[in-house]
Order: C-alpha cells, then structure tokens, then sequence
C-alpha cells in the first residue's frame, strides 16, 4: 500500500496541525484519519490532498510519503510500530513520538522533540532538529529507550535528555546540556557540543569535536583509541555517583 498526502497552501500556514494518526498502522485498518487545526478537528481530506494505491496485508508493506508544507504538522508517526514514512520537506514538534517499530525519513528539517521517548525503530533526518532531540517530555525522567535516531545536520538544546537506550548519531554540533541525566544507550557527537552529559550514570557518549564547559565532575581515566583517534576518557557523572563512559577528543572546563 502506497500512501501519498500532499498538504496544501493555507491561508494561515502558521496554524499546527495536530495529526498523531498519521501511521502506517491507521491506514492499514483503514481507519478515518482525523488532524486537528487550531481547535478544530477535521478530516485529512480538509487539507490534503491523499491518494491510496494498492493494498496491504501487514504493516510493513504500507509505505506513506508526505509532500507539500508539512513544517507545521506535528506528532506524525506517533506510536508507530512497523512500516515506512518519508517525508520531502520539514516537519514539525514531536514526529515519531513513543515509536516502537518502522522507519521514519525527513528530507528536511525536524522541529523539537523528534524521536521523543521513542523504545524502536529507526529516524533518518537529512537536515537539522530541534530542542530535545531524542529526549523525554518536559517533567519527564525517561527519554529514547531503544531504536535508532541519526541526524545529518545539527541539533539544539537537551539532545538525548534522560536518554536510557538506543542510539544516536548526530553527524553536527549539539547545544546546550547534551545526554544530560544520561541513564544508557550510545551517543554519538561528530561536531562540538556543550555542558555535555552533566549529571549521567550509565551509557556511553562520544564527543568527535571540542566538548565546551565540561562538567568539572567527571573522572578522567585517561587517553584512548577509538575508531583510530584519540580521545580523553571520563566517568561519571561521580556528582551523582554515575559509571556512564564520556570519550572527548577536546574540551575545556566550565569556569
């Protein structure tokens, strides 16, 4: 089943659209899919236009492609747990929420919270994201559990928040406060990042670029090899009695 939704050009484009029900799981059970736009909510066919070719006999041949100004729909993919969504553009807050299985692909750029507390399957974002990338919902104290985010761009502030399993690769820089409260899985930071891992206990993150205002409470145990450089090896965060492994290849102290 190949599912094609082209939103259209609105007359307000800065109204999000709330639309959780697009999965490949919905289409499958030939669900009505409903969005919400500002306080109202109405069918997808309000907004885009969708065509449906093919059937599927299991959530793995249902294949859903997003085209159009998708940079304000958000919650896409949420608790998805088998087959694919691409999307061509950008795409807003919170896609591939609680995912447990399938793939999700943006050619473009994500909004905050991709991937949040996601336990499966994988997300492939060709541009930048946001805020907490991989991460748990504010208040919350667990983020990704298992599955696989990979972002070729750059992403913001508490990228993998409370981070518990999984794996991440982030191919650019991190802002402010990357895997704080750690707590399992692997980061991997190709770029430069800050106050990263501040307050861990388990997991293993590696810092390619220049680790800025490292938390003083680390451990240094000294220099490794790894994937044929040379990195400075941490524990910690030993303020909070942590074992978690944090591989640097530059950095500088918090003053």
């Amino acid at each position: 089943m190949n599912v094609t939704i082209t939103f259209r050009n609105r007359t307000n484009p800065f109204i999000p659209i709330e639309a959780e029900m697009i999965t490949p799981d919905a289409f499958l059970q030939d669900k009505e899919i409903l969005v919400g736009e500002g306080n109202r909510t109405v069918p997808l066919e309000a907004l885009a236009d969708l065509v449906i070719e093919g059937d599927g006999f299991s959530i793995e041949e249902v294949d859903i492609l997003i085209r159009g100004d998708s940079s304000r729909v958000k919650r896409v993919g949420e608790y998805m747990n088998g087959g694919t969504i691409t999307i061509e553009g950008d795409i807003g807050m919170h896609c591939g929420n609680f995912m447990s299985g399938g793939r999700i692909e943006i050619l473009g750029s994500a909004e905050g919270w991709l991937g949040r507390e996601m336990q499966g399957g994988e997300i492939l974002c060709h541009g930048d994201a946001g805020d907490y990338c991989a991460s748990g919902y504010r208040g919350g104290r667990r983020g990704m559990r298992g599955g696989s985010v990979e972002v070729i761009g750059s992403v913001g502030d508490f990228a993998c928040e409370h981070i518990s399993g999984g794996e991440v690769l982030i191919h650019g820089n991190t802002g402010d406060y990357a895997c704080a409260e750690m707590k399992g899985g692997t980061v991997t930071i190709l770029g430069d990042s800050s106050r990263v891992c501040a307050n861990m206990s388990a997991g293993t993150c590696y810092v390619y670029g220049s680790a800025e205002e490292m938390i003083p409470t680390f451990e240094k145990k000294g220099i490794v090899d790894h994937d044929g450089l040379l990195f400075h090896h941490f524990m910690g965060d030993v303020a909070n009695r942590g074992r978690g492994h944090l591989y640097v290849a530059r950095y500088t102290y918090l003053q």
